[in-house]
């Protein structure tokens, strides 16, 4: 792997990185809303899903606008998560439970994505792109916390009191 010397190497690095990720994303989030048993989780993990696909899509518009080429790699801290959320499958029985753990492991991604993203965008406007560049990851990065928000209303709300309830 090449030594990243400037700035720029490092934002094609990070950026390069979490279209990995978001990739890595798209072949998991199936499996969680399989695994899932509340009806709501499913439709969350579904409709996240659609918004991982137009995030892949932004990446795209990103390079473009920017002029710069991603590298070809893996993230390897989505590849960690990724195979902790199958474990949580594996280990524990279908059901409210699974589906808390489920929650908690979704979570852990959309925290990395949303740091990844406000990195991005900090050293990005660090590069000088203006707004039209960076306004596709600005839009992820809101979409991610809304992702966020929405898991945590979730788990609050039914899945943990189901749970809880035995």
């Amino acid at each position: 792997m090449a030594k990243r010397k400037t700035l720029e190497d490092v934002f094609v690095h990070l950026l390069s990185d979490i279209y990995s990720a978001e990739k890595q994303l798209t072949r998991a989030l199936p499996k969680l809303a399989r695994a899932s048993t509340s009806p709501e989780l499913e439709q969350a993990f579904t409709t996240h899903l659609e918004e991982t696909q137009g995030q892949i899509e932004r990446i795209d518009q990103v390079v473009e606008a920017t002029g710069l080429r991603l590298k070809r790699m893996k993230c390897a801290a989505m590849e960690g998560l990724i195979e902790e959320g199958q474990e949580v499958i594996d280990e524990i029985d279908k059901g409210p439970v699974l589906d808390v753990a489920l929650i908690a492991a979704a979570q852990k991604v959309e925290h990395y994505e949303i740091a990844s993203y406000g990195t991005l965008i900090a050293v990005g406007k660090q590069l000088g792109f203006k707004l039209p560049a960076l306004q596709p990851l600005l839009d992820t990065f809101e979409e991610e916390k809304r992702t966020d928000e929405k898991l945590s209303a979730l788990a609050k709300a039914d899945v943990n009191p189901t749970a809880a309830a035995g």
